[in-house]
């Protein structure tokens, strides 16, 4: 029972120091923490973990060793691939006008994606190097009250 604790303490220390993401890192180092007999409240409040994900992740490196202390979830791809999304970004730079709606259609002619959110076009347009903001006509808090007065206030100066 030493020797494995000993190889487990030594697994552990390799994981945390190789290993940048906080959340397998925070799960490490409780598993670590109990394994150098700290008890459950101590680990509880150094770390800010309930006395469940302790008991939760102990119990995962007993059965898993290091990679029951992994995420499991790697993320979902993206609906246009690396090639597409270059194809679309080029062509945004090359236009001199842009337009949601053209964008929007685009991608869907081209591609058959059509995004749940707008968040992801305007994603493109940044990564085209293109500000994406709306303009106002005029000002929405504009008093020309002030402005006439900030106006008089100024005088013309000529610089020589």
């Amino acid at each position: 029972m030493l020797k494995y604790r000993l190889l487990s303490i030594k697994a552990l220390g390799d994981f945390i120091d190789n290993n940048p993401d906080p959340r397998e890192l925070k799960r490490a180092l409780a598993v670590q923490m109990i394994l150098q007999k700290y008890s459950y409240f101590e680990i509880r409040d150094v770390l800010q973990v309930s006395v469940g994900f302790i008991s939760k992740y102990k119990q995962l490196f007993k059965e898993q060793g290091i990679t029951g202390l992994t995420l499991k979830y790697q993320g979902s791809t993206g609906y246009l691939d690396a090639n597409a999304r270059i194809e679309v970004i080029e062509w945004l730079q090359k236009k001199n006008y842009w337009n949601l709606a053209e964008l929007k259609q685009h991608v869907y002619d081209n591609y058959n994606v059509s995004f749940a959110s707008e968040q992801s076009y305007y994603d493109l347009f940044k990564a085209a190097g293109i500000s994406w903001k709306k303009t106002q006509k005029c000002n929405p808090k504009l008093e020309p009250e002030l402005v006439e007065k900030k106006t008089r206030n100024y005088k013309l100066v000529e610089c020589s």
